[in-house]
């Protein structure tokens, strides 16, 4: 397994070998230096998988599926696999090998820290490199070679405004929030979304609680007869899985309340029974309902061949080198050029759009704008918007 990884070239299609076949890297937080030693041993119990390989092991066997699927209908692509936590190799040393070796598309699965070194690394070479994963820009500026998927905060709160202004513009808005530099970040976004508004702007009142609020603290703020929209103006997952409790609890007793989270919450257990009881929504730019038969191959694959159910991370490691691959395979060195083609479609919709320079108005990267809201009612999720 750690040889294949490392070192495995990934040729569909021999035959066209002589031909100019596009070539791919991707990279992904493998942790093989931590999972094996020199001799290819695993270094821990066979009945023990630690959690932290987990995330890019499962966007890597994603990728692998749809190099399977791109196989069998001739798709030829070489494909490099890198390990981005190799104890052996830094990045920026695989990024210069993936450059030399004439890549003409980089897939990064990346933290916050690697972000600016991926997306140098691309602006040097001219090569695409799309951030799966990250909702953050690194500080990248002037640089029409990085994709972010994951939206920035502030589309989320741009967006989350929008929202807002469509389907509650006669409700009351309370945005509960802790201190914190992070959320006076969220704040600031929501106010610079309402001065460029050009619909009437909302009335939003901020309401600062600390981490071990009441019910009583935020039952003030409620009325049994209108209904308030509460805004987690947080990150904090704990602070918001609290706030989504007791106002679940206050609808019991009358009081009527929608929330609306942040989209660090897709995912959060809300299906329990305490958070039962009042309608949550937040934003997330995956939405994958595995209605589709290529969600249902995967889902079978992973119930015969590994005894379990596939995490969003698989399906999104399918869907990036699927749409991308194919991209690459169309449209080579124009790749770029062509990011806002519709033609990809695999489980969600993307709507890719050139960010632009508050400062000098030039462009400074490509960002998926595009959100859904899904709703939480009464231990079911469904989509909204």
């Amino acid at each position: 397994m750690k040889k294949t990884l490392f070192l495995l070239v990934v040729l569909f299609s021999l035959a066209a070998r002589s031909q100019s076949v596009p070539r791919i890297a991707v990279f992904a937080p493998l942790y093989l230096d931590s999972a094996f030693n020199d001799t290819s041993g695993y270094r821990y119990a066979k009945n023990v998988f630690p959690k932290f390989i987990n995330p890019g092991l499962e966007f890597y066997e994603g990728v692998q599926l749809a190099l399977d699927s791109m196989n069998a209908a001739g798709t030829p692509l070489e494909v490099y696999i890198y390990d981005s936590r190799s104890a052996k190799q830094r990045l920026e040393d695989q990024l210069e090998k993936a450059i030399h070796d004439s890549v003409g598309l980089i897939i990064a699965h990346c933290s916050s820290q690697e972000v600016k070194t991926l997306a140098d690394a691309g602006a040097r070479a001219n090569i695409p490199v799309i951030n799966v994963n990250m909702p953050n820009d690194g500080g990248v500026t002037g640089n029409p070679f990085y994709v972010m998927l994951n939206p920035t905060l502030r589309t989320q709160c741009e967006g989350i405004y929008k929202y807002v202004q469509k389907y509650h513009g006669l409700d009351q808005v309370i945005v509960f929030r802790k201190k914190g530099q992070l959320e006076d970040r969220i704040k600031n976004y929501f106010e610079d979304a309402g001065k460029a508004t050009r619909a009437i702007p909302i009335k939003m009142r901020y309401v600062e609680l600390n981490d071990s609020f009441t019910v009583d603290e935020l039952k003030k703020y409620l009325d049994t007869t209108d209904q308030t929209l509460c805004i987690a103006g947080t990150m904090d997952e704990n602070f918001g899985k609290r706030m989504v409790q007791q106002l679940a609890s206050l609808s019991k007793t009358g009081f009527k309340a929608t929330v609306m989270g942040m989209p660090t919450w897709d995912g959060l257990p809300f299906n329990r029974p305490e958070y039962r009881g009042v309608d949550l929504v937040y934003s997330t730019p995956y939405y994958n309902p595995k209605l589709d038969k290529v969600s249902a191959a995967i889902n079978n694959y992973f119930k015969e061949n590994m005894f379990a159910r596939p995490s969003d991370m698989v399906f999104r490691g399918y869907e990036v080198m699927w749409r991308f691959g194919s991209m690459l395979q169309k449209y080579g060195s124009d790749l770029s050029s062509n990011l806002s083609t519709k033609q990809y479609r695999v489980f969600t919709d993307y709507d890719i759009q050139p960010v632009i320079s508050r400062q000098n108005m030039t462009l400074d990267y490509f960002e998926n704008r595009r959100l859904y809201f899904v709703k939480w009612q009464e231990g079911v999720i469904k989509l909204v918007n």
